[in-house]
């Protein structure tokens, strides 16, 4: 199949048996390959693009606008500060079980030289780059999320942007604005399916919508183009259903969450970019998305605020590199070890409240960056609690950590499962001599309501980066993301992004 699709450009396909493995647009178009190439050629619409309703009107001209449409600063610094995040997510991630199988995964596939597999020397296909990504960014439990629904935007958005915009050599605002708007549709389209759904996992549906608009906006498509680019998303976006929890290795949660989706919505840009078509309007008429996938939703919810709230906003940092149902207890332990000074040779007991379905994922769990026990005790015996410590499956069968986390125990409260999409934890310590302290969390560090610094998202970048690409590049790529505005093509960030 081809991957690229540039009329201007020499177009890399997989060599087959008595074929080569290069050709011009030309020699396909004449040779009788059956496929128009041109990007830039025009599209005759089809029957079923004649009837577009107002919501698609609006949504695909928005999205067909925004990689030129100036952003707020605010949101700007945001978009810049969930890229680091992300990309932070994918490197340390490649030295993670479900990072070491999508590296396998990629040089086993192979695919035209044209993107960077991240923390690694091997370039690939778009597709392929979007797969492998998606997983290095969630192999583990620090890229970010949504509290409020099944949402983990960043690890197919940013790897679907950036797949794009190697292949397309785009600058860096485009990448930015790219990502930007990655997070404002596949977040709506996930908030509009959620609001009066039975469904129980929309990860996919995030996932694919803002990867799909990302690479699209990359793609520099037209309105007519978005209105069919979102026809493929909608067709691609109904898998990912639950049954990734039994997985315990979390490969299959990695690629669900992360590869899934990126591949959907790189593959969906290059389909339109290669002259493919579809329906007009999706998201209404007869079969359309909703009445089929979540008859009770508004589709109005596409366009809400659009141009005027925007969805990265709203999503999380996490402060550490752990489950979402830790990130809470862990703000309390640390803001409860700087009012009261006490030894952990003094603890007599550590009691931590939880909602009633948080609780059960993360007590006692086998994972390390899952176990709110394990978790509990580093944080008190360490002060913080880093990327190694939280993926040290040798250290919780440490004696001074076995005796501490025999000490904590969690219960599930109605009172905070109520409080939900809220993440409100609740610690309590009791020491040998009978003192009493306790500490609620309301608001987690990293998240809309009290969102980390520049400082703090560099901080933790270091953590993950600087061990698997060294201090240097470390300190490099930081400075060539703050500065995107500066940057004429995304290629420049792959020495950055490297592994040699």
């Amino acid at each position: 199949m081809a991957l690229l699709i540039d009329s201007c450009r020499q177009i890399e396909v997989r060599p087959t048996a008595g074929r080569g493995a290069r050709l011009t647009r030309r020699n396909l178009l004449v040779g009788g390959a059956g496929l128009t190439l041109a990007a830039t050629m025009p599209r005759a619409a089809s029957a079923a693009d004649a009837d577009v309703g107002p919501i698609m009107e609006k949504l695909s001209r928005y999205m067909s606008e925004a990689g030129t449409r100036a952003l707020p600063a605010a949101v700007v610094e945001e978009t810049k500060n969930h890229i680091l995040d992300t990309l932070a997510a994918m490197i340390s991630g490649s030295e993670l079980p479900p990072g070491r199988q999508a590296l396998q995964f990629a040089r086993a596939v192979g695919g035209g030289k044209i993107a960077t597999i991240v923390a690694s020397d091997i370039l690939s296909g778009p597709i392929e780059a979007a797969i492998v990504n998606g997983a290095l960014a969630q192999a583990d439990e620090t890229d970010d999320n949504y509290d409020a629904g099944g949402a983990h935007p960043g690890c197919a958005v940013v790897p679907a942007a950036l797949a794009m915009g190697e292949l397309l050599g785009i600058d860096g605002p485009r990448f930015l604005r790219a990502v930007t708007l990655g997070y404002d549709i596949g977040m709506r389209a996930m908030k509009t399916v959620l609001g009066k759904t039975v469904l129980q996992d929309t990860h996919n549906v995030v996932g694919t919508f803002g990867a799909a608009a990302a690479a699209g906006c990359a793609a520099k498509l037209d309105a007519q183009q978005m209105r069919w680019l979102l026809d493929y998303a909608a067709q691609q976006a109904g898998a990912g259903f639950a049954v990734w929890q039994r997985d315990t290795a979390h490969m299959e949660k990695a690629f669900v969450f992360g590869s899934m989706g990126a591949r959907n919505g790189v593959t969906a840009a290059l389909l339109m970019r290669s002259g493919f078509t579809g329906v007009g309007d999706v998201f209404s008429g007869r079969d359309n998305f909703f009445a089929s996938y979540a008859p009770n939703a508004d589709p109005a919810g596409l366009v809400a605020g659009l141009g005027e709230r925007y969805d990265i906003s709203d999503t999380n940092i996490k402060k550490w590199s752990t489950g979402g149902p830790v990130q809470s207890p862990l703000d309390a332990l640390l803001s409860m070890r700087r009012q009261h000074p006490f030894t952990v040779d003094q603890i007599s007991q550590v009691v931590v409240h939880l909602s009633t379905s948080a609780a059960p994922k993360v007590d006692n769990s086998q994972s390390p960056d899952l176990c709110l026990q394990y978790l509990v005790a580093v944080m008190l015996l360490d002060g913080t609690v880093s990327f190694r410590a939280a993926h040290d499956t040798a250290r919780m069968q440490d004696p001074t950590v076995l005796h501490l986390r025999a000490k904590v125990r969690v219960v599930a409260e109605e009172e905070l499962e109520r409080l939900l999409p809220k993440r409100v934890a609740v610690v309590e310590i009791t020491l040998n001599d009978g003192s009493h302290f306790n500490e609620r969390n309301d608001t987690v560090r990293g998240s809309a309501e009290n969102p980390m610094s520049r400082d703090e998202v560099v901080i933790k970048a270091r953590d993950l980066i600087t061990p698997v690409l060294g201090a240097a590049t470390c300190a490099a790529l930081v400075e060539k993301v703050y500065a995107l505005e500066q940057v004429k093509d995304v290629r420049e960030l792959r020495p950055l992004l490297q592994r040699r």
